[in-house]
C-alpha cells in the first residue's frame, strides 16, 4: 500500500523531518493496531491484607456467600464471552493497485548508488598514484580516502588494488610509498567490524606479509610489523 499510494506524499516529505516523523508515527500506530487489534483487558488485583491486620479486635467475620448469587454472576460472564468476537482478527483480503514502477523508487537510490560508485573509483585512483609515485595526486585524494575507508565497499576494494599490485610483482615499496600504504590498511582495520573479520582483515593477511621496504642492505620491513596491533 505504500508503494501503491504514498510515494508522491514521500517524496514531498523529503527535507522535513518533522513531517517524516509524523508520517513514521502514523505508520507506527497503523501496525500497531494491526498486531493488536483489541485492547488489554484490565486484571482486577486483589490486595493483599496487611502484617499483623489478624491481631486487630475489630475483626469482622467473612460473610457467607449465597450459592444463588455467585452462579448468576458465572451465567453473565459466560454468556459475555459467548458473544464476544473472536480473538483472532479475521483476515480481510483486498487488491493493492502496483502502483507507480520500481524505476521511479529507484530513482530515489540512485544518488547513493553513484555516491558509492564515485568512492571506489577515489580509492583506486588514489591507489594508482601511489604505486605510479605521483604523490601529489595522491596526497589530494588521501583524506577523501580515509573517508571511504568507512564503507565496506571501500574496504574491500582496497584489498583487491592491493592484491592486483602484488601479483604484479609491486610489493617492495620506497618509503612514501610504504607509508600510504600502511596508513590506508591501518585506517581500513580500524573501521572493520567483527563481521569483517573473516572478510577483509583475513584478505589483508597475505598482503600484509608481502608489502615491504628496504630500510638498508640486509635489513627489510614487512607492512605486518605496522598493522599488527589491532585486534
Amino acid at each position: 500500500q505504500l508503494v501503491a499510494y504514498e510515494v508522491k506524499r514521500m517524496r514531498a516529505e523529503e527535507g522535513n523531518k518533522q513531517k517524516i516523523l509524523r508520517h513514521i508515527k502514523e505508520l507506527a500506530e497503523k501496525l500497531y493496531k494491526n498486531e493488536n487489534p483489541y485492547p488489554a483487558v484490565t486484571m482486577h488485583k486483589v490486595q493483599k491484607p496487611t502484617e499483623g491486620c489478624h491481631l486487630r479486635l475489630h475483626q469482622k467475620p467473612f460473610p457467607r456467600l449465597d450459592e444463588g448469587t455467585v452462579q448468576w454472576i458465572i451465567d453473565q460472564a459466560t454468556a459475555k464471552l459467548q458473544t464476544a468476537p473472536p480473538a483472532v482478527k479475521a483476515e480481510k483480503k483486498c487488491m493493492v493497485p502496483s502502483g507507480p514502477p520500481i524505476a521511479a523508487i529507484m530513482e530515489r537510490n540512485g544518488n547513493a548508488l553513484a555516491n558509492s560508485a564515485r568512492r571506489l573509483e577515489v580509492v583506486r585512483n588514489c591507489i594508482s598514484y601511489v604505486f605510479e609515485n605521483k604523490m601529489l595526486e595522491a596526497k589530494k585524494l588521501f583524506p577523501a580516502v580515509l573517508r571511504a575507508m568507512k564503507g565496506r565497499a571501500a574496504r574491500h576494494c582496497l584489498t583487491q588494488e592491493l592484491n592486483l599490485h602484488v601479483q604484479q610483482n609491486r610489493a617492495v615499496l620506497d618509503h612514501q610509498q610504504f607509508d600510504f600504504v600502511i596508513r590506508m590498511m591501518n585506517c581500513c582495520l580500524q573501521d572493520c567490524t567483527a563481521m569483517d573479520e573473516h572478510g577483509i582483515a583475513a584478505a589483508l593477511l597475505p598482503l600484509v606479509t608481502a608489502f615491504c621496504r628496504k630500510l638498508s642492505p640486509g635489513i627489510t620491513q614487512f607492512a605486518y610489523s605496522c598493522v599488527q596491533e589491532h585486534v
